[in-house]
């Protein structure tokens, strides 16, 4: 088994079977309810920025009267889709929204172009792949490939395990802005432990998650089953939020990570192609 980055060039070719064209809802301007219109615009602006900002700014961009921002900010933030930052007296997207993201991903498109992607990663590698989202604090398994004569996974569609913990969850968490990271992880209350050798408080949280940025993809090893380990890379959308990571899963402690993991983000990148397109 010998992965390359060749693997990019053969996924790249696997048919996308997604052809049903998005048509856009047509809503007559009398039927507009100002404040779902206000709200759906102020959670759209937010989801385009890099990181969160100021509640001026929000106002000013959108032409939308500040105490109506503010009130509209309030309530989104009790119902977590927002996150209020009070230090930096910004606003960002809060965990709800990425749960409502992961709901309409895990329903349609995401899973069906990735399948067959994850699929082809499997086959080249011999090895058991997944493709995953963040719900929460956890990840959510969409797409599920077992490799033949390969050990039994805990993995699988519809299995939730704790971000903190997977190869996939980490290379999600590492692309996320710091005060996401912050807003899941605020303190060592959040962070469970199936195997008492994963990080325990914020601050080694984040310098794992420096290292996954550095080195470009995530490992584990042991921190769900004894004896498996695992590389992920994340999938980014348009705006470079991570919407999911692929991953594989061996237990050969012979085989080559740094070719597994060349081969995983290659599938993440082509992912991404489709999801782009």
């Amino acid at each position: 088994m010998r992965p390359t980055t060749a693997l990019w060039d053969a996924l790249s070719v696997i048919p996308d079977n997604d052809n049903a064209a998005a048509v856009p809802a047509t809503v007559a301007p009398g039927a507009v309810v100002p404040a779902a219109d206000q709200t759906l615009r102020i959670l759209t602006y937010l989801a385009g920025r890099p990181t969160p900002v100021a509640a001026s700014a929000i106002a000013r961009d959108l032409t939308l009267p500040r105490s109506t921002v503010y009130h509209l900010l309030t309530t989104l933030s009790a119902h977590g889709y927002v996150l209020h930052l009070r230090e930096e007296r910004r606003w960002g997207l809060g965990t709800s929204a990425f749960e409502l993201a992961g709901g309409y991903t895990r329903q349609q498109p995401l899973a069906r172009r990735g399948r067959p992607l994850v699929a082809a990663l499997s086959d080249q590698l011999g090895e058991s792949a997944h493709l995953a989202v963040m719900s929460g604090g956890d990840v959510l398994y969409i797409v599920e490939e077992r490799a033949p004569r390969r050990p039994a996974l805990v993995t699988d569609v519809g299995v939730r395990l704790p971000a903190h913990l997977t190869a996939s969850g980490r290379a999600m968490l590492a692309a996320l802005p710091g005060e996401q990271v912050r807003a899941l992880y605020p303190d060592a209350s959040a962070f469970s432990d199936r195997q008492a050798n994963g990080p325990q408080t914020p601050r080694e949280l984040r310098e794992l998650l420096r290292e996954v940025r550095a080195r470009g993809y995530a490992t584990e090893d042991s921190m769900i089953e004894d004896g498996l380990r695992s590389v992920g890379a994340a999938v980014r959308d348009h705006a470079g939020w991570p919407i999911a990571a692929v991953a594989v899963t061996w237990a050969d402690h012979n085989l080559d990570e740094e070719a597994l993991a060349t081969a995983v983000r290659a599938c993440a990148h082509a992912l991404e192609a489709r999801v782009k397109r």
